[in-house]
């Protein structure tokens, strides 16, 4: 089975687009014209988790019997959502266009406990698992719409590719792209433009912090969201006092 492989950066990049989050990634996108990042439909079932990996991706199709040899063990080395697996490698997160459908459950305990193994980031899948029970015992990073009883090709769905550019949430998502999930959701950073969105977010969103802590102790919405020019010395002079800058 000839199976592409994908390009990884280097893990200080996939560090700062960590950093950065999926909100801000998102809306950094967006004010680089990139409106439609964010995967709608997975949602975080890890909370408090934040991943940022290159993509590995599975593509499902509407099943056709015709296609696919019936029955969860009739040919276990035909099963695609196995190859994905097999692809992933430390930091790796696996996306998977499953349509959207709630019935047919991509992964389960034994899938997930190989990917736990194989030291994946996370996994995004615009469809479901199954399994719960266990698989929320391996402490995985999942962004999923939710679960189910059935198993991967039991009922609407087949795996039809691995690496090839999918559409999960209603995003185009290209092997090796950047995905960067959080309790917000999972957003895809294009790879070309990954350097510039992560300048771009510090450079307009630097202030939030200063900003958080001035609306917390009661100060004006006016002045301080978004930061008013009025306010950039005293921005300037926190960066000073907390060491973010040389005085």
């Amino acid at each position: 089975m000839d199976i592409a492989r994908i390009s990884r950066q280097d893990k200080d990049l996939l560090d700062r687009v960590r950093e950065v989050g999926a909100a801000t990634a998102s809306a950094t996108l967006a004010h680089m014209g990139l409106r439609n990042c964010f995967l709608t439909g997975p949602l975080c079932f890890s909370p408090g988790r934040v991943v940022a990996g290159p993509a590995v991706t599975l593509q499902c199709m509407p099943k056709r019997e015709d296609l696919l040899d019936e029955g969860e063990y009739a040919d276990v080395e035909a099963q695609l959502h196995r190859h994905v697996l097999y692809q992933v490698e430390e930091g790796d997160v696996v996306v998977v266009d499953a349509r959207g459908d709630m019935t047919s459950g991509i992964f389960g305990d034994m899938m997930m406990t190989y990917f736990k193994g194989r030291k994946g980031a996370g996994v995004v899948i615009d469809g479901c698992i199954r399994d719960w029970g266990r698989v929320q015992k391996l402490d995985l990073a999942l962004w999923i719409r939710g679960v189910t009883p059935n198993y991967h090709a039991q009922t609407n769905i087949m795996p039809f590719a691995v690496n090839v550019p999918v559409a999960c949430g209603g995003v185009t998502v290209v092997p090796g792209d950047i995905i960067v999930a959080d309790d917000d959701g999972a957003v895809c950073v294009p790879v070309a433009l990954a350097e510039e969105m992560v300048e771009k977010a510090h450079k307009d969103h630097g202030w939030e912090e200063f900003s958080r802590e001035k609306l917390l102790a009661g100060e004006s919405l006016k002045r301080y969201y978004p930061l008013h020019k009025d306010a950039e010395p005293e921005y300037r002079e926190w960066l000073v006092r907390t060491g973010q800058e040389p005085e």
